[in-house]
């Protein structure tokens, strides 16, 4: 089993969080000499913003520290299975949420131990501002992690097999598609080995990559790149060809119901 020494732990732990306070400091920089036309280069009466960039990269340790924590959970709970656009933008939405939830009672807190008047159009004013330049910030922040997520999630994905006493790893990309016969589920890779499995279909439809593999009816999960060609016939159903080197006579013909139509079509287009 192939081990990653404490030293290269430890150098990519540096460098992920580098890259990150490179992207701080750079978003702090570009914020804040577009805030006010005083800052921008060219105006004579032009004076770096240090107050703001300082105040900017605190701001921004705080968001990626609630970011951080939240990202951590859905890359455990939904991103390790499958990147999908729902589950970023909850992602997204969630951390705005928290981040609103300590912004309201700072600013209240704030504006009373100054002595001054609860403003609470300006709070609203300020939230939404804040939480537009933190969806930025937080965007930037993580679209190279969702990349390298997808990446995984699609090629680097495997399926542990159990049949029986023994126990099989098998990457996504060997896996032509799964059937049951006689209540045996069935495992086809697409140099024509067949294993059988102790899942049934639906235990392992919770499993896969749903990206990749579509349930075509009771019998079958087939993969993306098993499919060689897609045909409509009548009553607005789909007959879905495999490739010949992994037909058989079950398979060689497979039928989509015009319920599961549209279904299958957004899959694999």
């Amino acid at each position: 089993m192939r081990t990653t020494s404490p030293t290269k732990d430890t150098q990519k732990t540096v460098w992920y969080w580098s890259k990150k306070a490179l992207v701080v400091v750079i978003f702090s920089l570009v914020v804040n000499h577009l805030a006010a036309s005083d800052n921008f280069l060219e105006n004579e009466a032009y004076r770096f913003p240090t107050i703001g960039v300082v105040f900017t990269i605190v701001l921004s340790i705080l968001v990626i520290i609630i970011a951080d924590i939240n990202f951590n959970y859905y890359k455990k709970k939904y991103f390790s299975k499958k990147i999908e656009i729902s589950a970023i933008m909850r992602f997204m939405a969630t951390t705005l949420g928290y981040i609103t939830l300590l912004y309201v009672p700072l600013n209240i807190i704030v504006e009373l131990a100054i002595g001054g008047h609860v403003q609470f159009y300006l709070i609203l004013i300020g939230l939404i501002i804040t939480l537009l330049i933190c969806f930025i910030l937080i965007a930037l922040l993580y679209a190279q992690d969702l990349h390298a997520l997808y990446k995984l999630s699609i090629k680097g994905a495997e399926i542990t097999i159990e049949s029986g006493a023994k126990t099989t790893k098998l990457p996504y990309e060997h896996i032509a598609y799964f059937y049951s016969e006689h209540k045996i589920v069935y495992t086809v890779q697409y140099d024509g080995t067949t294993i059988s499995t102790d899942f049934t279909l639906n235990e392992l439809e919770e499993k896969i990559n749903d990206q990749l593999f579509f349930r075509a009816n009771r019998q079958l999960i087939i993969h993306k790149d098993a499919v060689a060609q897609v045909e409509k016939i009548e009553n607005g159903k789909l007959r879905i060809r495999l490739k010949a080197a992994i037909q058989n006579e079950t398979m060689a013909q497979i039928t989509i119901s015009r319920y599961k139509r549209k279904t299958f079509l957004d899959w694999f287009e």
